[in-house]
């Protein structure tokens, strides 16, 4: 255990360092102590009206932090600003303060504000009408997203002053109808994003895109908004500001908020099987610490890495402190929360963490943002979230409002998380990542111009954003032939009946949501699915977990888009297999290293779930399987490859069979390495090991391993020997896990030979002796030969 003892503070924090340090030292890696700081405060300026510092007072805020008040003189100055402070610093009043003084000023003033999700969007709103009430003034503040009535509609439309929406209703509920929104566009002062640092990758692109769509309809009504920006800590916030909104902004990162004491604990599970380097199950030390924290009266989140996991930890808290005859006497002390619950549950949850009547929340990354859920205690990370931003979002939900935390992360038997673990030092050396965006992404480009088309019609020259009129005029000319647009004079008219936004999804998701309804009352939906998940969530026979109870599927209704459950009592809960196949379609780039030919381009990505296991509950032993039969998903997307010459694998002493061993170890070693590299969350990207004429396949299930044949790229499920192959050539392909690519498969390519030097060093220095989750995976996934082989065949392509 590497701890400073002179570093572990006397205060109140000790409470709750003794009862972790007395039950759990023995696994504790490492703790870092960080120091309670004391706030930097400001006047409120002279020229801010007194209503609102009257109403600021009421609600205990005596003076501003430095970083509002340095907010508030730039806005003033006629600034675009984007603040980047810790969580729970008090950003919200950055941009309240400014809008409300706007409205004072000039009561037709309009303000837009944006956040992620719709949770966020009520939470915003409730706290700002908090405000608007102690100040006894007629301004309307409205929620506007897909759970706003229709009837309300118009009237938000006509009356709102401040607008609280998310980028999916701005781009298919608001922009698309801006000529029913006139009295918004023609007066809107601002723009609020909040959020700032969940706006990356594809969605992020997309809504850069939808951002070039409101300027663009805000210059037609006459408007010119001035953007606030709001964001955790990335590495990039100002260049990721301008990006977004193509803005020159101007940055405030000084907080000027007080922040509490904290432990943050690393926690490694304790070693059951040294021989095999397997550690107790992380989920089980997760439910361990949980319990004794809640036991003790300390508040506490547990995020979870996904919603299965959720619903397993859930389960587990409810069955120690809410069994029929406790939950009587004290109600409900623990809930769940991710996507798929319905609104009304999740505010439920929300308020009964700011009341304190819930004690616990098991949660995915859904409560990392700035919702309200009130002081906690303790933050327990089961597992590294991915990225350093994440983690210390996780953390920052623990010690809110000044109180003293402990934040636990508890590591995986992954290699990242355990060389996390080895290395806590490179964790807190390192700064967070960066948030990239790519808006000029020609199949999103297309779409969003499709979209601006429709709103507006495009004349000859114009520019749309930062895309220069030669470009513009190329894609309209291209939807021209399409008869999408057509050319009158010198603009062009949107044609089709169908406004295009509703075809243009700015997630990934793009098929709609799968309804989980009960058998006995198909009208009552208690849950929902996003439609790549059904195929290993929701296929018949999967105990469906939600709010930590069990239901069975009966039925998957696919083409409805509906899955059919009754409650059970299982001692079980399924868990899917998936596995895929890359075809390649086009190949960008090819470079010789050394002995190996490496390549990126164009794949399609075809995923199948095949089946599932049964894990009991607490044991976590598997004590059965069953078959999945739905659909294959596909995906065109970009990836890196390379590919092992068959002359070159003739020179190792094993058979090809063990050669799929080795290059099953180093995919997944190699798929945690490029995650480290990117600084991207493992889910970002994913691997596959097949053929690279797509002949043949590699299939590992239930320990199965074996080539499986490919009939014109697609899937089959004919098991071929290895020694009938005319040709073998695997190839190892990493690949971008979004529609498209994102660019982390061209930063792979580039790194190539740092990445299998750093795959090898990892393999090489594990002290397993056959291979173990923290390598190459488990001996019964991956084979008994897999760390030698995977080790020689590293050695062998890099010498």
């Amino acid at each position: 255990m590497n701890v400073n003892k002179d570093t572990l503070s006397p205060k109140s924090s000790n409470r709750l360092w003794d009862v972790i340090k007395s039950q759990f030292g023995t696994s504790i890696e490492h703790v870092h102590h960080i120091p309670a700081s004391d706030g930097e405060y400001a006047d409120y300026p002279n020229d801010i009206d007194k209503r609102i510092t009257n109403a600021m007072k009421k609600r205990g805020i005596g003076k501003l932090y430095s970083h509002q008040r340095a907010c508030w003189d730039l806005v003033r100055a006629g600034k675009n600003v984007v603040v980047v402070t810790p969580t729970a610093s008090g950003k919200t009043l950055c941009y309240n303060t400014p809008v409300l003084q706007s409205i004072f000023e000039d009561s037709s003033s309009k303000a837009l504000y944006l956040f992620p999700t719709k949770a966020l969007s009520q939470d915003q709103v409730a706290e700002l009408n908090e405000v608007v009430d102690e100040m006894g003034e007629l301004i309307k503040v409205y929620t506007f997203d897909g759970d706003t009535p229709q009837s309300a509609r118009k009237a938000i439309r006509k009356q709102g002053d401040v607008v609280v929406t998310n980028p999916d209703m701005l781009h298919q509920g608001i922009l698309p109808h801006h000529t029913k929104w006139i009295n918004l566009f023609q007066n809107l002062k601002y723009v609020v994003i909040d959020e700032l640092h969940s706006y990356r990758g594809v969605f992020g692109s997309h809504v850069a895109d939808v951002i070039r769509r409101l300027k663009r309809v805000c210059e037609f009504h006459g408007s010119s908004p001035q953007f606030i920006c709001c964001s955790a800590t990335i590495a990039n916030p100002k260049e990721h500001a301008e990006a977004l909104t193509e803005l020159e902004m101007t940055l405030v990162d000084k907080s000027g908020a007080p922040t509490s004491e904290k432990q943050f604990i690393f926690y490694n599970p304790p070693v059951v099987n040294k021989q095999l380097g397997i550690r107790s199950n992380y989920l089980k030390e997760v439910r361990k610490l949980a319990t004794t924290l809640l036991k003790h009266d300390i508040s506490t989140i547990v995020f979870a890495l996904s919603r299965l996991n959720v619903e397993v930890i859930t389960k587990y808290l409810k069955d120690e402190f809410e069994s029929d005859r406790k939950r009587l006497v004290t109600g409900e002390i623990v809930a769940g929360y991710r996507g798929g619950y319905l609104p009304n549950r999740r505010r439920e949850i929300e308020r009964g963490l700011r009341s304190g009547y819930l004690k616990g929340v098991v949660a995915t990354n859904a409560l990392e943002l700035g919702i309200d859920i009130g002081s906690l205690d303790a933050a327990l990370l089961a597992g590294y979230p991915g990225t350093i931003a994440s983690t210390w979002q996780q953390a920052g939900r623990a010690g809110r409002r000044e109180r003293s935390a402990i934040v636990i992360m508890v590591g995986r038997s992954n290699p990242l998380d355990q060389f996390l673990m080895s290395n806590p030092h490179y964790f807190f050396g390192l700064t967070p990542e960066h948030a990239r965006i790519n808006p000029d992404n020609l199949a999103i480009l297309v779409d969003h111009i499709k979209c601006a088309a429709f709103e507006l019609p495009f004349q000859k020259g114009e520019i749309f954003g930062n895309v220069a009129a030669r470009d513009v005029n190329e894609i309209l000319e291209f939807l021209e032939e399409g008869n999408v647009i057509h050319l009158d004079g010198n603009q062009w008219h949107w044609m089709e009946d169908v406004y295009p936004a509703v075809n243009v999804s700015l997630r990934r998701i793009e098929k709609g949501n799968f309804v989980v309804v009960k058998k006995e009352d198909e009208s009552n939906i208690i849950a929902e699915v996003d439609y790549s998940s059904a195929i290993t969530t929701i296929y018949p026979e999967a105990i469906y977990m939600t709010d930590g109870k069990e239901y069975i599927v009966d039925e998957l209704d696919w083409k409805g888009q509906k899955a059919i459950v009754r409650e059970t009592d299982s001692n079980y809960y399924t868990d899917a297999i998936e596995y895929t196949s890359v075809k390649i379609l086009d190949e960008f780039e090819n470079q010789k290293a050394k002995k190996i030919d490496v390549s990126l381009g164009e794949v399609q990505v075809t995923t199948r779930a095949v089946g599932y296991k049964k894990i009991k509950f607490y044991t976590m032993e598997n004590v059965g399987y069953g078959d999945i039969n739905l659909e294959d998903l596909e995906m065109i997307t970009t990836a890196y490859w390379f590919t092992l010459p068959e002359m070159l694998l003739q020179k190792l002493p094993y058979s090809r069979s063990d050669i799929i061993d080795g290059l099953l170890g180093i995919s997944n070693a190699l798929h945690y390495i490029c995650a480290l590299n990117l600084m991207c969350t493992v889910m970002d990207i994913h691997r596959s090991i097949g053929d690279k004429s797509a002949e043949w396949y590699v299939r590992n299930v239930f320990g199965d391993r074996g080539i499986y044949s490919t009939s014109d790229g697609k899937l089959t499920d004919s098991k071929i020997k290895t020694s009938i192959l005319s040709r073998f050539q695997p190839t190892i392909f990493i690949y971008d896990n979004y529609q498209g690519g994102v660019g982390f498969s061209q930063q792979l390519y580039d790194l190539h030979e740092d990445l299998l030097d750093q795959t090898l060093n990892l393999i090489s220095r594990c002290s397993c002796s056959e291979g173990c989750p923290s390598c190459v995976g488990p001996t019964m996934e991956v084979g008994v030969k897999s760390k030698q082989v995977s080790i020689d065949i590293l050695k062998l392509i890099l010498e």
